[in-house]
């Protein structure tokens, strides 16, 4: 009994041998199978990983070459960009916050006065008046007109452009040649100032020529009346004087409002002689000695006769207020030249003190003049007169030397 109680006692505490191992084998074997299953699902999530790898690196290559080509179509641009700034007739400065110039095309330079040369990185490298102009323009976008004082330009035209501080805060000036603008606007209102005045001066002249023609009328009958000598100087002086003033009115009307031309075939021999004697009384209130020599009678050319005749009256006038001391003036004549090329030319000669080298240029311009209170239209009517002729007036003189013109007029055909 008791050695089969004894062998009861332990069987009940040792475990059956069997058993415990398959216990352990399923587990281990469960272990492995779980390990192989999170091996194959991390062998699947590495594939996986790979195949995203390889998407991922082909979209940052596709990626790259996108920006790429986006960088060098940028470079591209920005040269393009670069190349009209640069081309523009126009300057154009930017300066950012700090006062450096980021931009500065070669127009801005030339306007500013800073050579291509010379490094332009701030803006204290511009001229004095350059920075003073910058700085008094304002930033409202009005563009305004300087005169500038120094520099090529006459004129420079300044906008200004503020970019706010989100876009960085730069400074854009642009800059323009203002010159051929403004002196195109000081031309028109000039020649509306003109055409005010020649509308006014064309109304005086109509208004004093009818009056100014009855008082030669009764000079002139008073010059034929039986009067004493000394009246008889008054008369002479007062005929002159009438004979000026009606050659200045004639003047002011035939340059505002010319006429047209009433050509007819004149002989000059006879017209220098009438003149001569027109300009007897003008000489001897002048002290002038009026001299006329030329070889011109039977001579005919196709002119407007009494406008030609203002011609010589308007030189010979001008002679005669030079030479407030007295002096000669003289008249010649002749045919010169051959053939086709035979021109009629008269030339009147002062004694006077000369022109000065500097207002030849000019002596025919209209409005130009060295006597005060003179319009200055006498010589401008005679050289649009001789044009209107076919001919030419041509000047030549030096200071204290007298002067000497030249008219020259195209003969009729049968006196070539």
């Amino acid at each position: 009994m008791a050695s089969s109680s004894a062998t009861l006692s332990l069987s009940a505490t040792v475990p059956h041998q069997p058993e415990l191992i398959s216990l352990e084998e399923r587990s281990l074997v469960r272990a492995f199978a779980l390990f192989t299953d999170a091996a194959a699902a991390l062998e699947r999530s590495y594939t996986q990983l790979q195949g995203e790898v390889v998407g991922l690196r082909r979209e940052l290559e596709e990626s790259n070459r996108d920006l790429s080509r986006s960088l060098e179509q940028n470079h591209r641009m920005q040269q393009h960009l670069d190349r009209i700034v640069e081309g523009l007739p126009c300057g154009v400065l930017v300066v950012e916050v700090g006062g450096q110039v980021s931009v500065a095309n070669p127009a801005a330079r030339k306007l500013l006065g800073v050579p291509e040369e010379v490094s332009f990185a701030v803006l204290d490298q511009l001229p004095e008046w350059a920075s003073e102009l910058l700085d008094r323009t304002s930033a409202e976008g009005k563009e305004l007109e300087y005169a500038c004082a120094q520099g090529e330009t006459e004129w420079l035209a300044v906008r200004r452009a503020q970019l706010p501080d989100s876009e960085g805060g730069s400074t854009i000036f642009i800059l323009r040649d203002a010159s051929e603008a403004k002196r195109l606007e000081q031309a028109q209102d000039s020649l509306r100032r003109r055409q005010a005045l020649a509308e006014m001066s064309a109304l005086l002249a109509h208004e004093i020529r009818n009056p100014l023609g009855s008082l030669e009328l009764f000079a002139g009958l008073l010059a034929e009346a039986e009067l004493s000598e000394e009246p008889r100087q008054w008369v002479a002086h007062l005929r002159a004087g009438l004979r000026m003033l009606s050659a200045t009115v004639n003047n002011v009307l035939h340059f505002h409002s010319p006429p047209l031309l009433e050509l007819e075939f004149t002989d000059l021999g006879p017209m220098l002689g009438a003149l001569e004697e027109f300009l007897r009384p003008l000489a001897q209130q002048a002290n002038v000695e009026v001299g006329l020599e030329h070889h011109l009678d039977g001579v005919l050319v196709p002119a407007d006769h009494h406008r030609l005749e203002q011609v010589v009256l308007n030189v010979a006038l001008n002679a005669f207020r030079f030479m407030p001391q007295g002096g000669k003036l003289k008249i010649t004549g002749a045919v010169q030249g051959e053939e086709e090329s035979r021109v009629a030319r008269v030339q009147i000669s002062d004694s006077g003190p000369g022109i000065a080298v500097e207002h030849l240029e000019r002596i025919f311009e209209p409005g130009f003049t060295t006597r005060p209170g003179s319009p200055g239209l006498g010589l401008a009517v005679c050289k649009t007169i001789v044009e209107q002729h076919g001919g030419n007036i041509t000047v030549s003189s030096q200071p204290g030397s007298g002067t000497t013109f030249t008219l020259q007029l195209p003969l009729r055909e049968t006196e070539r």
